[in-house]
């Protein structure tokens, strides 16, 4: 039976969340049961998630509208066109954190909550109705223990835990299963070469939608430091987000640990004994076959 799971996405500022979430709908071990979307323009977010899905194909699946909180540029805006959201003919939740809390309490069967961005609205969800605790696990793309961006030696404030830290601490001493890939595992990974070639040339509509987002994106940042050396038309972006979708149904590739977490009001991600048992990805078994993995469901 295939696992039910809610993603809670900020997509719509860095591009790796439009990939993890093609890699998620191209993943029959995972069952859908809502979308969420996480500060900034929740609207915006809503609006490139419902044209992804109607172009997968699954407008089966409801959208929830988070808190709008921030301001982040809206890179993939060129994409999304004018793409409204009454052009979707699925569910749209306008209020996303009762419907991350009613899908939980209405499953039939255990819920992953997947975090692949700030976590106001697990956060607030939580608040909200502490008891889906009970059926629910959280998997998410959160913070660094040993390692930093671009396998720094050193960890570093991670942009989903820094931007909202207090909510992110909320999240991780909640009582329920943790699971999450930090930088440590998730900040290294990217498909070049052959891999990226094959899934440039699928042509299979999302995948195809992935590639314009990705072109797309690369042009709307190409003044950003870190892509002064990215070559779009050879090479993804780092895919920090899709680590959590795999960890939802597998950890194959991965070295795990069991590590007591603390999350400091200041965006810290730390080993510190008085942290709660998370189960951590912090380090690669075997990445060469992970990307195969991902570059095979993806082309």
């Amino acid at each position: 039976m295939a696992i039910s799971v809610i993603l809670d996405t900020d997509i719509g500022f860095d591009v790796d969340d439009v990939w993890a979430m093609a890699f998620l709908l191209k993943c029959p071990e995972l069952n859908i049961k809502l979308i969420t979307t996480t500060t900034g323009d929740t609207i915006y977010r809503a609006r490139l998630v419902a044209k992804l899905l109607e172009i997968a194909g699954r407008t089966d699946i409801p959208i929830g509208i988070g808190i709008p909180l921030d301001h982040n540029a809206l890179t993939h805006a060129a994409w999304l066109g004018d793409y409204a959201l009454s052009d979707y003919q699925g569910h749209v939740f306008l209020d996303g954190v009762g419907a991350i809390c009613d899908t939980i309490e209405a499953s039939p069967t255990p819920v992953k909550v997947i975090g692949i961005g700030p976590l106001p609205n697990i956060a607030a969800a939580l608040y909200r109705q502490p008891s889906i605790t009970d059926k629910a696990d959280f998997i998410g793309m959160h913070g660094s223990l040993r390692r930093g961006y671009l396998g720094a030696p050193k960890p570093m404030r991670e942009f989903n835990v820094k931007q909202h830290a207090l909510a992110c601490k909320a999240v991780f001493e909640a009582p329920w299963h943790k699971t999450i890939t930090p930088l440590d595992t998730c900040g290294t990974v990217m498909l070049a070469g052959d891999r990226f070639q094959r899934v440039a040339a699928s042509k299979d509509p999302l995948t195809q939608a992935v590639i314009a987002n990705h072109l797309g994106w690369a042009k709307a940042v190409a003044d950003w430091p870190l892509l002064k050396t990215l070559d779009p038309t050879k090479q993804s972006s780092i895919l920090y987000d899709i680590v959590a979708i795999y960890l939802a149904f597998s950890q194959q590739f991965l070295t795990m640990e069991t590590l007591p977490i603390t999350i400091t009001e200041d965006g810290k991600s730390m080993i510190d004994n008085a942290g709660d048992a998370v189960a951590c990805a912090t380090d690669w078994q075997n990445q060469n076959a992970f990307l195969d993995f991902v570059a095979e469901r993806l082309a």
